[in-house]
């Protein structure tokens, strides 16, 4: 899956020690086996899964609610709500058998509630940015665009435990896209009964998972997850809670994790050397890049040449070195690893080798070369991203960096919590945004259909005719072979552009208590599954 979305940058923002310490007094260190203390990147932007874009609320909303299918190891496809499922013969049409299930105020699930949940996402007055993944089932790109009734969306019920699927055309992940949290179902109860405030609140919710959640506010930096007794699989998880607590200071994490008040932390570079051999240390891959979004509105980065000059001024592997974990240098928007054509990584056949490497020389030129298309003989940029230790090590390298290899270019930073790098980035309120994204599911459209003229995640609305041809043709491709020979074309010409400016392929390096065990982890997503996780008590 990873399915994700939107990355914080970075790893840990400090609850008080108080606060965590509160939540923790039950907690697996302290001689309880049932619960557990985890660390989260950023604060919760949101609840509500039609609203969703960044991976801290997926992966809140992988644990505490559940769709047609659950994601296993590798991203393996289980049956979760679902216990049967039929496919025609063109691929067009997909029938659901749903288990009986209830959600956790114990009223009944239906097919119904999947009808509601996928017409209210892709229900232009929603607004989601996320509805553009709806694209293939029936009548959905029409609805966005409010050229059908939403009531025309090719999902429908039939009786209380049948779900129908129709399709305008054969998509080849689909059955990813369904383990995804956007295709869950949602309550409409809870949704109308709360209003402008489902979602923004744990109570102000409806759920149906493993886990509900509780002590979340809205802002503050502290949660719990605990065990839903109405859960029609509840004799599978064994834990009873999972005390969350945001963390921005890598140090504080780790004296937390130290004095057994958190079992599981993000490490920095420094820790990341001094730590690399001591039990738990653990490599997680995230199948995500984080790169740069220019605003189209601001004249001076519409010019190609200065954009290029940018990315040949960043030294990739020395802005990793200063981020800790194993994070790569990036040469492609499509994450190293994600999917492989004809027994060769994607990555590698998109890699950009002119513009996306470190060369200072060809940089002056093309900066020059800018300025003089300009008329002006100095440029300043705002670069823009997340008050997180990485975040503010990010924006401080690349000033660093870009002054000092670019004179006349004068780079402020602005660092801000997460919620409101991702308000402003949806805005175009900033020059340079650093973003990161994760993959929603095993595949490269899941980054390349980004870059489309109308795509709500193209925040710095970057636009190129033939880049929306060819990702419309991979669409409609009758043939794998083709239909990735169209996105490695799509993804040279933006690379070559430079619309978005590629930084590194994060991968974050942990410490996770070595007792806790059955996490299910996808780096597709960057999402953890925690139902049947537990404490060994060895």
């Amino acid at each position: 899956m990873k399915f994700t979305k939107l990355f914080a940058a970075g790893a840990t923002v400090l609850a008080s020690a108080a606060a965590l310490a509160a939540c923790s007094s039950n907690n697996s260190s302290s001689g309880s086996k049932k619960s557990i203390n985890w660390e989260e990147n950023a604060e919760i932007p949101t609840m509500d899964m039609s609203k969703a874009t960044d991976n801290v609320s997926f992966n809140q909303l992988n644990n505490v609610m559940e769709g047609l299918y659950r994601l296993g190891k590798d991203n393996k496809v289980e049956n979760a709500l679902a216990t049967k499922t039929q496919v025609s013969k063109d691929g067009k049409t997909w029938t659901f058998t749903l288990r009986d299930s209830k959600w956790s105020d114990g009223s009944a699930l239906t097919a119904k509630d999947f009808v509601y949940s996928w017409r209210r996402t892709v229900d232009p007055k929603t607004a989601s940015q996320y509805a553009y993944l709806f694209e293939g089932i029936k009548n959905a790109d029409k609805i966005s665009a409010s050229k059908a009734p939403v009531s025309s969306l090719g999902v429908k019920a039939e009786g209380k435990n049948k779900l129908v699927v129709n399709l305008d055309k054969r998509i080849p992940y689909f059955k990813l896209l369904m383990g995804f949290p956007l295709f869950f179902p949602q309550q409409q109860k809870a949704v109308e009964k709360y209003g402008e405030k489902y979602g923004t609140s744990s109570k102000y919710m409806a759920y149906n998972g493993p886990f509900v959640q509780t002590g979340w506010t809205g802002s503050n930096l502290s949660w719990k997850l605990k065990k839903n007794n109405n859960y029609w699989d509840k004799k599978d998880v064994k834990l009873d809670a999972i005390n969350y607590s945001v963390q921005k200071t890598p140090s504080t994490a780790y004296n937390l994790y130290q004095s057994n008040k958190l079992d599981a932390v993000v490490l920095d570079s420094q820790q990341t050397k001094n730590l690399k051999n001591q039990n738990g240390y653990t490599i997680r891959p995230t199948a995500s890049t984080f790169y740069l979004q220019y605003n189209q509105k601001n004249k001076n980065l519409q010019n190609e040449n200065l954009r290029r000059a940018i990315s040949l001024s960043i030294n990739r592997k020395a802005l990793g070195d200063a981020l800790g974990g194993s994070s790569k240098p990036a040469k492609s928007l499509t994450p190293a690893g994600l999917t492989k054509v004809e027994n060769q990584d994607f990555a590698s056949k998109t890699a950009d080798t002119t513009y996306t490497k470190y060369d200072p020389a060809e940089a002056k030129k093309l900066f020059k070369k800018a300025l003089k298309e300009l008329g002006k003989n100095n440029v300043s940029v705002d670069i823009l991203s997340d008050d997180t230790d990485a975040g503010q090590k990010t924006t401080e390298t690349l000033q660093s960096q870009l002054e000092g290899n670019l004179k006349g270019l004068k780079v402020g930073v602005q660092n801000v919590p997460f919620k409101t790098r991702l308000s402003r980035s949806t805005s175009g309120n900033f020059d340079i945004v650093v973003t990161g994204w994760g993959a929603d599911f095993a595949d490269p459209i899941s980054f390349d259909d980004l870059f489309t003229s109308k795509n709500t995640q193209n925040n710095g609305k970057w636009s190129n005719t033939q880049y929306d041809k060819l990702i419309a043709d991979s669409k409609t491709a009758t043939n794998d072979e083709q239909r990735y020979a169209d996105l490695v074309k799509a993804e040279k010409l933006l690379l070559e552009d430079q619309g978005v400016t590629p930084l590194y392929y994060k991968t974050e390096a942990w410490l996770v208590r070595p007792n806790i065990k059955g996490i299910v982890y996808n780096a597709a997503g960057a999402n953890y599954n925690f139902k049947e996780a537990y404490v060994s008590e060895n």
